[in-house]
């Protein structure tokens, strides 16, 4: 069964403090989960205003619906103007 593994870094430029991090992270996440069906996470960066590391998992039958279903969330999260996407990592094991 495979299992899609998306890592995202973001900068947030707009954040002052972690609340205002949070306020973006937390809302990303919740809409993710919701829209792709993912499980999601902040994964590293917790300290940090300005940025965050998140991890998104996908579970399928097949290994390219995971890859499609990824690749479409990253796209997504790329068309925001409340943070912008570093880098990124996509693995199918």
């Amino acid at each position: 069964m495979p299992v899609g593994v998306l890592t995202v870094q973001l900068r947030i430029p707009g954040a002052q403090s972690l609340k205002d991090k949070r306020s973006v992270v937390s809302g990303l996440l919740v809409r993710v989960r919701r829209e792709f069906g993912v499980s999601a996470a902040e994964l590293d960066g917790l300290d940090n205003p300005k940025g965050a590391v998140l991890g998104f998992a996908y579970l399928s039958n097949d290994a390219r619906h995971a890859d499609e279903v990824l690749m479409t969330l990253l796209e997504s999260l790329r068309g925001s103007r409340d943070y912008y996407v570093e880098g990124h990592e996509l693995s199918v094991l």
